[in-house]
């Protein structure tokens, strides 16, 4: 492969570690005190849920997040900052390219309605593919440093 001023792997790493700054500007810029004080975040979500046109998303939404607004707020906001900081330094960075794809799946098909939105998980979610499926963790990460995932 023929690249321009870093090999190959070290590109997939600054594409890596682009991804995981960008979850780190998702995760600083949320309201945290409006999440986990107000429920802010779980009331948007289950707003756009209550009008879904899927019933499958209604139903899941009202199953798994309605009951533990409070957790599901926390396991939001954290996950966010947990995804941000194994991109970043590549550790265990498989494992953080496939929860992030499932993070933006799950918010791609809630936010079905919104297309400003659609746009941003669509093109993290191909990023992970792309960051997983050519082992982006090759180079410039922890996950390279101590040999994990060879």
């Amino acid at each position: 492969m023929k690249t321009i001023w870093l090999t190959g792997a070290e590109w997939l790493a600054v594409l890596r570690i682009g991804l995981g700054l960008w979850w780190l500007e998702s995760w600083r810029h949320k309201d945290r005190k409006g999440w986990f004080e107000r429920g802010t975040g779980i009331a948007w979500a289950a707003d756009i849920a209550a009008k879904h046109r899927w019933a499958a998303v209604r139903s899941g939404f009202d199953t798994v997040v309605a009951p533990r607004p409070k957790l599901m707020a926390h396991v939001v906001v954290y996950a966010e900052l947990a995804l941000a900081l194994a991109l970043i330094t590549g550790l265990l960075t498989p494992i953080a390219l496939v929860g992030g794809l499932l993070l933006n799946l799950l918010y791609l098909v809630l936010m079905i309605h919104d297309w400003a939105e659609q746009g941003q998980n669509a093109m993290m979610a191909l990023i992970s593919l792309v960051a997983l499926f050519a082992m982006s963790w090759q180079t410039w990460s922890l996950d390279h440093a101590t040999g994990l995932f060879g």
